[in-house]
């Protein structure tokens, strides 16, 4: 490898500089090296072919070829001049061209490995299957490892994911900087669902070693996201755009990870950029349509989602995201068409189940409860199987959490979390109104909207998560002493930061299955506002029943879970009201409906806000939003929501038998709700 040393002569100098250039994909800063030195030796061939592969990187391939086809003139037995000018027309798909270019490569230097592989895959594009597959094997041959990960990927593709592993690991044991075998490797361990914490380090250690290797940046780009580390998976996203900006699946990578970030307005541009390169990807058009309804804009959103339908008609939960709209309501043909699909014997259980909760939705719109019911009924039923929700598991963690966080070891240690007033949590039950809420406090100069943030969970679970006894969160919590808890509501506040994008005193967190935290909460952030949403037990319930949740909600999709989780969610927050009275506000959906300016007053008294006008004209607030809800909150106040569980009277015996005494301490405005 050449270095720049004092040693070094000024031709080597400058062939460093512009390969260093060409790796951190600075291709124009390459071109301006090699004409600089081309100018005083316009007979250097190395420097030629380097500002080939410049013009090539910049799509300029007629001025790539000219200088290829100047430099044989000068090195007519330049083996690697021939395999790049085959390389600049197969770029172009002018692949009958390429194919004597690479032919003549080869008989100068029949050992060039990627020649054989080029010239297999030039000669595949034109139809000579038998040819290419002669080179492709002279490649495969040339390195026995080479060998080895080809019939790796293949028991990959076979679903012999053990065999695979075996073979990967034999490779790494004989040569252990092998980066093509570490990225397969990730892979296995990806496939088979375990060791991700290896795979992650696999495809780190092969990044470092061979930091222009598109492939592994993109499968760590992709595995980080689905270990929810969010910040570096972006990152890696941003390596692999850097390197390939024509990269259409990274950006499309980037938009997803962007958006899980929650940094919409950034990944509506990456989202862009990979339609423009490749439109039609329906899985990149769906992603592209979530966040622009995130945005506000529904009318692009409604046209990715079609766009992505039309390629793919079976693609159900397209359907469903439409009718997750709320405001929007299906045109004639696409209820048909859905309808069409579900009698299809084609369809995937995760399509079928799409299909079912946007048909209620369909018919729902329609004033059609009966079969809006049947639709929602039996999408439910059929998604409760795929989920896991064990409602007894949940029962003893809400009992212990009551037992550790009661009024004595509250009282204990009150004020000894960390001094701030910043966070303002929303807690509550999804389709309560938690999004309303938010919108109302967002809507004040002095609040920022975040979204909702996993951050008081995750750090809950952190909580004796390395103990050697194994005694975990909440009994963990009994032994942490006073500047614990200050770390824990400092660590709170910093990690919340990189979701805020303003200066405002005061943020929400509004993610309603916060509500069993309040007690934590109240320790580490002593001065943080807590609001919870309450609704009508029965629209509460009907609201989740009828929402088909991307990941997570698993009690929704059964009625007596549902019920069941209601209980505890009411218990739990009648614990809270006891050991912290004060601490806080409940929220009734009806009352706000029905009284929105006392309702918005009461709410900026609790959290010590001045009233402000544009809280009462919260739909006129422009801001992302991410939840269900979005377009709802973007509409003024409106009643059609209010006792809609009245529509399904008929089905819900046994929520009326569950949570009716519940219903019979509600405010008169919300038990009357619909009539």
């Amino acid at each position: 490898m050449i270095t720049m040393n004092e040693a070094a002569t000024p031709k080597d100098k400058s062939i460093a500089q512009a390969i260093s250039f060409m790796r951190t994909n600075r291709p124009l800063r390459a071109e301006e090296l090699c004409r600089d030195y081309l100018s005083q030796n316009p007979g250097c061939t190395e420097h030629l072919r380097l500002l080939s592969h410049a013009l090539m990187k910049q799509k300029r391939f007629t001025e790539a070829e000219e200088k290829l086809r100047f430099a044989i003139s000068l090195s007519p037995d330049y083996p690697q001049l021939y395999e790049d000018l085959g390389s600049a027309f197969a770029m172009q798909s002018r692949y009958e061209e390429a194919i004597p270019e690479l032919e003549k490569a080869i008989r100068l230097q029949p050992a060039l490995p990627l020649a054989h592989k080029k010239l297999g895959q030039a000669l595949a594009a034109v139809g000579r299957g038998k040819e290419a597959d002669e080179e492709f094997q002279v490649y495969i041959d040339g390195d026995p490892n080479r060998k080895a990960i080809i019939k790796a990927a293949d028991l990959l593709d076979e679903d012999k994911t053990e065999e695979a592993i075996d073979v990967l690991q034999a490779i790494l044991k004989s040569k252990p900087d092998h980066v093509n075998a570490m990225r397969y490797l990730a892979l296995a361990y990806r496939k088979g669902e375990k060791k991700l914490q290896d795979a992650e380090a696999l495809l780190k250690s092969a990044t470092r070693l061979a930091p222009d290797f598109i492939p592994a940046w993109f499968d760590l780009g992709s595995l980080l996201s689905l270990r929810d580390k969010r910040m570096e998976a972006i990152a890696a996203y941003q390596k692999v755009v850097q390197l390939d900006p024509d990269n259409a699946a990274a950006w499309g990578g980037l938009g997803s990870a962007y958006a899980v970030a929650m940094y919409p307005d950034k990944s509506a541009e990456a989202y862009a950029k990979s339609v423009a390169l490749k439109p039609d990807v329906p899985n990149v058009l769906m992603g592209q349509a979530h966040v622009l309804k995130t945005l506000g804009d529904q009318a692009e959103a409604l046209k990715s989602y079609r766009a992505a339908i039309k390629i793919k008609p079976e693609f159900g939960e397209v359907y469903w995201s439409m009718a997750n709209l709320k405001i929007f309501q299906f045109e004639e043909e696409e209820v048909s068409s859905m309808l069409q699909q579900l009698e299809s014997d084609n369809l995937t259980e995760s399509e079928e189940i799409h299909f079912r909760f946007a048909l209620g939705k369909a018919f729902e719109d329609k004033k059609d409860y009966e079969q809006a019911w049947h639709y929602y009924h039996t999408g439910n039923q059929q998604q409760r199987m795929t989920v896991e929700h064990h409602p007894l598991k949940m029962e003893t963690r809400h009992s212990q959490l009551k037992q550790i966080f009661n009024k004595e070891f509250l009282q204990e240690r009150a004020d000894v979390g960390y001094d701030v007033s910043d966070p303002i949590l929303i807690v509550g039950l999804p389709r309560s109104g938690s999004t309303l809420i938010e919108q109302i406090l967002a809507s004040h100069t002095l609040v920022e909207g975040t979204s909702e943030l996993p951050v008081l969970g995750k750090l809950s679970e952190s909580i004796g998560q390395y103990r050697t006894d194994g005694i975990k969160y909440p009994e963990a919590a009994k032994d942490l002493r006073n500047k614990d808890w200050r770390a824990y509501g400092q660590q709170y506040i910093e990690e919340t930061q990189r979701h805020r994008v303003t200066d405002k005193p005061f943020f929400t967190d509004k993610l309603p299955n916060n509500f069993p935290q309040v007690g934590l909460l109240s320790l580490i952030l002593p001065n943080a506002k807590v609001i919870n949403a309450r609704r009508h037990p029965f629209d509460s319930c009907l609201g989740s029943y009828k929402q088909l949740f991307s990941k997570g909600q698993n009690f929704t999709y059964d009625m007596l879970d549902l019920a069941h989780y209601y209980q505890l969610y009411d218990a739990m927050m009648k614990h809270w009201h006891e050991v912290l009275p004060g601490k806080v506000l409940d929220v009734h959906y009806e009352e706000t409906v029905d009284d929105l300016e006392n309702q918005v007053r009461c709410i900026l008294d609790f959290c010590d806000l001045p009233f402000e006008q544009s809280c009462v004209d919260f739909h006129q607030t422009e801001r992302a939003v991410k939840t269900a809800s979005s377009e709802q909150v973007r509409q003024p106040i409106y009643t059609g929501a209010l006792g809609t569980w009245r529509r399904y009277e008929k089905h819900l015996d046994l929520w009326q038998e569950q949570l009716g005494d519940i219903v019979d301490d509600l405010p008169e405005v919300s038990r009357n709700a619909g009539l």
